[in-house]
């Protein structure tokens, strides 16, 4: 069955050791990327690790910032990864759905994710999961934005 819990000291390692599928590389940066936002942002980031049974499965990193610069970082998505061997069980869909709880918790309507297109990109997952396009950053990145 799976659960969301917060990022912590005993799942952190397994977080790390993910494994992602050939030429999913090139679309994230490293894990400790983003777990490292929780010591940049501890009162706005949301961290969670998804479990199945006890195993970890997947990650999933947010930002809540109502006062961002940016209209697109103040309820964002930053970064999704599931296991390899654990792709395409629902495993993402079922972390979105979580984050779409706490987006509304919060008070926000939506939340956005920014990614680069690609054949082996996310977009295909975003999509499904009912994120749509709604703009573009100066570096040519894909702002897609779903509702809570």
């Amino acid at each position: 069955m799976l659960q969301l819990v917060e990022l912590s000291p005993s799942t952190i390692v397994d977080v790390n050791n993910m494994s992602l599928k050939p030429g999913q590389e090139e679309f994230l940066s490293p894990v400790s990327y983003g777990i490292a936002a929780t010591a940049v942002n501890p009162l706005t980031s949301w961290q969670r690790v998804v479990l199945d049974d006890d195993q970890v499965v997947g990650f999933v990193s947010a930002n809540f910032e109502p006062d961002a610069p940016y209209e697109h970082f103040r309820s964002v998505l930053w970064r999704i990864n599931v296991d390899a061997d654990e792709q395409r069980r629902g495993i993402g869909r079922f972390a979105v759905k979580e984050l779409r709880r706490e987006a509304r918790q919060r008070g926000f309507d939506h939340v956005n994710v920014m990614y680069e297109a690609g054949r082996a990109g996310p977009e295909a997952f975003f999509r499904s999961v009912g994120f749509q396009p709604v703009g573009e950053t100066e570096f040519g990145e894909v702002i897609a934005q779903v509702r809570v």
